[in-house]
C-alpha cells in the first residue's frame, strides 16, 4: 500500500480534476478584481459594442480599396497633424496658464480651468497617436489599439471640457472609420 495515495481510494490525478471542475472543498472565492483590470474591462466591452455596431450593424461597410487607402496614409496623416499640433498645443497651455487668473479675476474662472484641461488632455492624446505612429506603419493590432485609446482621451477631454455635442459627434465619426479599417491590423 502506498503511504503518499490520500484514502478512500481515490488517487490525487482524480482530486485535482474534481477541484478544478468546482466540487471539490478546497476550491477558493472568486476574488474581487482590481481597478484597473474594472477599467481594461470597460474599454474592452465599449470596443466589443463599438464594432458591433460600427462594423457588423453599420449601414454601409467600406469598400476594401478605401480601407487600403486610409491604412496607408493614416501615420502621415498623424504624423503631419501632430507636427502642427505641438506649437498650438504648447502655446495653449502657456496662454492658458497666463490667462487663468486674469479670467478667475474677469469671473471666468471655468474657461481658465476649460482650457487647462483640454490643453492637458490634447496634448496626452497626442503623445498616445505618436506612440502609434511605428504600429500604424508596421500594421500592428497595437499601433491600431493606441489610435482607440487617442479618441478615448480625446472623448474624455470633450466632456470635461463641456463640449460634450461635439465630441460625441467626433468620435462617433472617428470610431467610424477607425472600426472599419480595424481587420487590416493584424498582430
Amino acid at each position: 500500500m502506498d503511504t503518499n495515495a490520500p484514502e478512500g481510494g481515490m488517487g490525487q490525478g482524480q482530486e485535482n480534476s474534481r477541484n478544478s471542475q468546482g466540487g471539490g472543498q478546497g476550491s477558493a472565492p472568486k476574488q474581487p478584481q482590481a481597478p484597473q483590470h474594472d477599467a481594461k474591462g470597460l474599454v474592452g466591452q465599449l470596443e466589443a459594442m463599438l464594432d458591433e455596431y460600427m462594423v457588423k450593424k453599420a449601414p454601409f461597410a467600406l469598400p476594401m480599396n478605401v480601407k487600403e487607402i486610409i491604412v496607408k496614409i493614416s501615420p502621415y496623416v498623424i504624423l503631419i497633424f501632430a507636427l502642427m499640433a505641438i506649437p498650438v498645443v504648447l502655446a495653449a497651455l502657456g496662454l492658458t496658464a497666463l490667462f487663468s487668473p486674469f479670467a478667475m479675476m474677469g469671473g471666468y474662472g471655468r474657461f481658465g480651468v476649460t482650457g487647462l484641461i483640454a490643453g492637458v488632455v490634447s496634448a496626452a492624446a497626442l503623445v498616445v497617436e505618436l506612440m502609434a505612429v511605428p504600429g500604424l506603419f508596421k500594421r500592428t493590432h497595437a499601433g491600431w489599439r493606441l489610435v482607440y485609446y487617442a479618441t478615448l482621451i480625446s472623448l474624455v477631454g470633450s466632456i470635461l471640457s463641456f463640449n460634450l455635442f461635439s465630441g460625441i459627434i467626433g468620435a462617433i465619426i472617428g470610431w467610424y472609420f477607425l472600426f472599419q479599417v480595424k481587420d487590416m491590423y493584424k498582430n
